[in-house]
């Protein structure tokens, strides 16, 4: 079957009805914008986490640390930020959770009660070592958590994204 001009010329007609106007729809159109985009959620607000160590007994060093635990909430805080942080005792350090030998027991009672986003934890390691030193159990004040290893704690925080500084 043989095609007359007429009926070639119509279909020529009808293809190009259809698609002249969509070249020339791909050609204005962006071609991304095809594609839906994601809605982007309102951003929430950064929660700042921050682990301290303690590794010695020196009482300096201490409240060194008090102050940096007591400052950097306030700071977030003005900025309407989430903020908490670790204290990580370890070694000497010890020294500043325990009950029968912290010189700033009342510094942290203090501490608590500024700031409930904080949490104290001891190596459970050193620990058993002072109870074997010194023949008997060691007491840590209240809520004062173990851990298994310090260092290992304050490596498990920081590949976690932990912010570290060492007082």
């Amino acid at each position: 079957m043989r095609l007359s001009f007429r009926q070639l010329a119509n279909w020529v007609g009808l293809a190009l009805t259809f698609i002249v106007p969509l070249v020339v729809t791909l050609m204005l159109t962006d071609p991304g914008s095809a594609v839906s985009k994601p809605v982007a959620k309102p951003a929430s607000p950064p929660m700042h986490r921050l682990v301290l160590p303690i590794n010695t007994d020196d009482p300096t060093t201490m409240r060194a640390l008090i102050s940096t635990s007591l400052n950097l909430p306030k700071y977030y805080q003005e900025r309407n930020e989430a903020f908490t942080i670790e204290v990580v005792a370890y070694n000497a350090g010890v020294h500043m959770l325990r009950a029968d030998t912290s010189p700033v027991k009342d510094m942290l009672r203090l501490l608590r009660t500024v700031n409930a986003n904080i949490r104290f934890v001891v190596c459970e390691a050193t620990k058993l070592g002072m109870e074997r030193q010194e023949g008997r159990p060691v007491t840590l004040i209240d809520n004062v958590d173990l851990v298994p290893s310090g260092p290992g704690r304050i490596i498990e925080l920081q590949e976690a994204g932990w912010s570290y500084i060492r007082s």
